[in-house]
């Protein structure tokens, strides 16, 4: 069993920047790949941003790339998510996610875990 419990959401002026967390816990962090989606009222989960279990590649959905950034800490057992230059259109429930996978979450296929997800919501 792996828990996720994410944190960092909140309200943020369009423009501005949030860091989310996902603390993980139980199984090997390192030996799982990790991500973060998003829902927006009324639209489905999609992937914002995925990494695999070393840290060594990571991808981006097209809405977010040159402005999110996906990372994690090994010593922490943490995912994170920098979120620069936000929009209004950002605004949705984030969650994170864990896949016993080679390579980085691309998509809802396959995950294993997930947190219950943290609010961001980005005032225009």
């Amino acid at each position: 069993q792996v828990q996720l419990v994410e944190s960092g959401g909140g309200l943020v002026q369009a423009g501005g920047s949030l860091r989310l967390s996902c603390a993980a816990s139980g199984r090997t962090f390192s030996s799982y790949a990790m991500g973060w989606f998003r829902q927006a009222p009324g639209k489905e989960r999609e992937i914002v941003a995925g990494i695999n279990w070393n840290g060594g590649s990571t991808t981006y959905a097209d809405s977010v790339k040159g402005r999110f950034t996906i990372s994690r800490d090994y010593t922490k057992s943490t995912l994170y998510l920098q979120m620069n230059s936000v929009k209004p259109e950002d605004t949705a429930m984030y969650y994170c996610a864990a896949a016993w996978k080679v390579g980085p979450i691309q998509t809802n296929d396959g995950i294993d875990y997930w947190g219950e997800g943290t609010l961001v919501t980005v005032s225009s």
